[in-house]
């Protein structure tokens, strides 16, 4: 019996094993040059973008996991776009009770390079000092707006709201969505249009260096990657444009403009908590290509600061994700059988209760494991610390999942930033 659940456990762990090496692979890109003064966003395949300037060539950063730092095109600071200037990316970002974060962001937005831009900020109704603190840099750069989200209709979300407010007043042909706590890089924007462009893809989303400093992040944080890169079959997604296979990550994604307003964007999932995916999934159920491509370069998050932050952070997104009936026997199947399940053998072993080969096995089974994760850890620049905790932290999150699930009538609301969101069948 522990032998055969030795040998099931080699062959959970060397499924991400294998994806993970495919899709780091795909995921290495080229870089992509253009001209300034050519048409704005136009020829795919030329992956060329226009600031309306009529400038020298510039070159957008490599979307490539093998980027080290961020790539800044080279420009002539004296000739930033004024604000008469139509921009090719407005980058949006709702933000409610913000103030912690909010001046990076916008600041670091404010300083992209390569491509014409406007920031508009959505004051979800903050009672912090988030909407002056964004008045106050408004103020002395007019490529940045302030904007008033109205108060939330009933049957949406707060995020969904205030994202659809901010595309309605939004002046470019691609918008960038991303949070209140995302670090754009000064190339990222120009690149991921740039991409956009190249690939002809209506939607184009990126998982942002992830900054974890305490405990609680590093045992729950570093799932969002590993899931991606380690169980989506990126080349396959890039092939089809089945939905199931359709993927974003929230913090960070780019869309045409038009696409977005035929497809009705967050109005059309204007009840749901996960608009990253589900936009991926709204995109290409309209017959439109969506992509995911590496973000270490593109821009930094610090999603949460305290372990109960990261609790609660990942329990909302789970009624949405894992935690449904049918899904989470497959996952718990999946994470533990390869994950955690390596570990368990491997400890009866030290006491002596499981023979040599299925304790050689289990071994292998926690080498290609903490493989798939240490090749991902490094991929995506985050903490080398966290590769050890990786069993922990397959147990934490399928923990979360579970207590989601089994716990509906306590767990059975989705509660953020003061709202709480009811779901159905809860």
């Amino acid at each position: 019996m522990i032998l055969a659940l030795a040998i099931l456990s080699v062959l959970l762990a060397l499924l991400p094993a294998v994806l993970a090496a495919v899709n780091l692979a795909a995921l290495r890109m080229r870089t992509y040059q253009g001209h300034r003064g050519s048409p704005p966003l136009e020829g795919k395949g030329q992956g060329e973008l226009s600031d309306r300037s009529g400038n020298g060539p510039h070159l957008t950063p490599a979307l490539s996991f093998q980027e080290r730092e961020s790539v800044a095109p080279e420009v002539d600071s004296s000739r930033l776009p004024n604000s008469s200037a139509i921009p090719d990316v407005s980058i949006l970002i709702p933000a409610r009770d913000e103030a912690a974060t909010i001046v990076g962001t916008v600041r670091a937005a404010l300083a992209t390079t390569g491509v014409t831009i406007e920031v508009l900020v959505g004051d979800d109704h903050s009672t912090d000092a988030t909407a002056s603190l964004v008045q106050e840099i408004a103020a002395t750069d007019p490529r940045a707006r302030l904007l008033a989200v109205p108060p939330l209709p009933e049957g949406w979300t707060g995020k969904n709201h205030a994202c659809s407010v901010l595309a309605a007043a939004a002046r470019g042909p691609h918008l960038l969505f991303i949070d209140a706590d995302v670090t754009l890089a000064p190339g990222g924007a120009a690149a991921l249009a740039a991409h956009a462009v190249d690939t002809g893809a209506a939607l184009v989303s990126a998982v942002p260096r992830q900054r974890m400093e305490t405990l609680g992040e590093r045992l729950t944080v570093p799932m969002i990657g590993f899931l991606l890169v380690g169980y989506l079959p990126i080349p396959m997604m890039r092939g089809s444009l089945r939905p199931s296979l359709g993927a974003a990550c929230g913090q960070l994604v780019l869309v045409d403009g038009a696409v977005y307003a035929a497809s009705g964007g967050h109005g059309a999932i204007r009840a749901f908590l996960h608009d990253g995916v589900l936009l991926a999934r709204l995109f290409r159920r309209a017959g439109h290509r969506t992509d995911l491509v590496a973000g270490a370069a593109l821009a930094t998050c610090r999603m949460y600061r305290t372990w109960g932050e990261a609790w609660a952070g990942f329990s909302k997104n789970a009624h949405e994700g894992m935690a449904t009936p049918r899904a989470l026997p497959v996952w718990t199947t999946l994470l533990f059988g390869g994950h955690i399940l390596p570990v368990a053998i491997l400890v009866l072993a030290g006491f002596g209760l499981v023979g040599p080969g299925a304790a050689g096995l289990a071994c292998l089974a926690l080498l290609l494991s903490l493989g798939a994760r240490a090749a991902i850890t490094l991929a995506m620049r985050e903490p080398w610390t966290t590769i050890p905790l990786h069993p922990l932290t397959v147990a934490v999150a399928l923990a979360i999942q579970w207590n989601v699930l089994l716990r509906r009538k306590t767990a059975g609301a989705a509660v953020w930033k003061g709202r709480s969101y009811p779901l159905n069948g809860a």
